[in-house]
């Protein structure tokens, strides 16, 4: 990590590296809504939150995890498996547990691996999605984070405000231009992998995720996730409020 000024983290995953002595100070906040989901197979019977009660959820681990073990904490219900909890299958990142039928429901991104269970050939009318979002457990999402030192430093502060700024002059031009984005996407994609298809819905997606957004954090959204990742039973992700984990230095230098 040293040998970068910026990354981009979730907040969770920011926060527990800080909690464990990483000084990372997010500087902005580009995405400014959750595009975290469980998708079901409808045939399952799933149609509200207290259905999971006995069934299998794919989750990502690494992090992602804690807004779920949260969620069922919210809804009193157990990941130790039984009839009454639910039963965790650490899930990679695809979306196979799903199609192969390992899982009743997995972790989605409302912008990629949603549409790879479509493109897989299951349609939107056998699926049932839970947003994090409507489920008021949502955690804030990619954000850009500085190490404290950065912050010292004024020349790098005003370097900073200067990136902030044209990163969001990026995703105001990407909302009035999404077809071009996602031909700038392909034109750098080295791997040859990605589809026009896909990359013209991942625009279409993220661009709802970072709509609204000027760049700086809404505190009340990083409050929410502090507490959302406070109450996640007896093995919480960070065990105390942070201090210092948010700054308007630099947004506040943009120009």
């Amino acid at each position: 990590m040293a040998g970068a000024d910026v990354i981009v983290d979730w907040m969770p995953s920011a926060l527990a590296t800080r909690e464990k002595g990483v000084p990372l100070v997010n500087i902005a906040q580009p995405f400014k809504r959750s595009g975290m989901m469980l998708t079901c197979r409808k045939e399952t019977g799933i149609t509200k939150p207290e259905d999971f009660k006995g069934k299998t959820l794919g989750v990502w681990f690494g992090g992602n995890e804690y807004p779920f073990l949260s969620w069922m904490n919210h809804l009193g219900i157990k990941t130790d498996g039984g009839p009454e909890g639910v039963t965790v299958l650490k899930q990679g990142f695809n979306v196979d547990p799903l199609i192969q039928k390992q899982a009743d429901c997995i972790s989605t991104m409302t912008y990629n691996e949603y549409w790879q269970v479509i493109d897989a050939g299951i349609p939107e009318d056998q699926l049932v999605v839970f947003k994090y979002e409507d489920q008021g457990v949502a955690t804030l999402e990619d954000g850009l984070y500085v190490l404290e030192k950065s912050l010292d430093d004024p020349a790098m502060v005003d370097k900073l405000a200067r990136f902030v700024k044209a990163s969001m002059k990026g995703w105001d031009y990407t909302r009035e231009n999404p077809d071009e984005a996602a031909e700038i996407v392909l034109d750098n994609d080295a791997s040859g992998a990605q589809t026009e298809k896909h990359q013209k819905r991942m625009v279409g997606e993220i661009n709802k995720l970072t709509e609204g957004s000027d760049g700086k954090l809404d505190v009340a959204a990083a409050d929410r996730t502090v507490e959302t990742l406070m109450s996640g039973g007896s093995d919480p992700v960070i065990t105390k409020k942070p201090e210092g984990a948010w700054t308007t230095k630099v947004m506040d230098a943009v120009k």
